[in-house]
């Protein structure tokens, strides 16, 4: 994972020449922090949050994620159970399925 410093920096110098204080610097620092750290990105935007997984999990770890939860809450499992609930298994199997391919994406890069 590449880490970011810009935030930081602009963040210091923002804060900084807004508030013409150092403590509006160390604010500025936290904030451009927050912004490099992705504090603000929303989960669906990280495909390892929907297996539980950091991104320095190991491909192994990904596909035992992977199969435990498509086996979990794959349509076919839930044919008899009630349409909200086949309905909310078909969103999760394609939110599983989304993810697992954006990660391949991302590891072929």
């Amino acid at each position: 994972m590449k880490q970011r410093w810009y935030g930081k920096f602009f963040g210091l110098i923002a804060g900084w020449m807004l508030l013409k204080h150092p403590a509006g610097g160390l604010i500025g620092l936290l904030i451009g922090h927050a912004f490099d750290a992705d504090w603000f990105k929303p989960a669906r935007d990280n495909p390892y949050r929907v297996f539980g997984l950091t991104e320095d999990a190991s491909m192994a770890e990904i596909e035992q994620a992977y199969r435990r939860l498509i086996s979990q809450y794959h349509p076919d499992r839930l044919a008899g159970a009630a349409p909200e609930l086949q309905r909310q298994a078909e969103a999760k199997a394609r939110e599983i399925n989304a993810a697992y391919d954006r990660i391949q994406k991302l590891r072929k890069q």
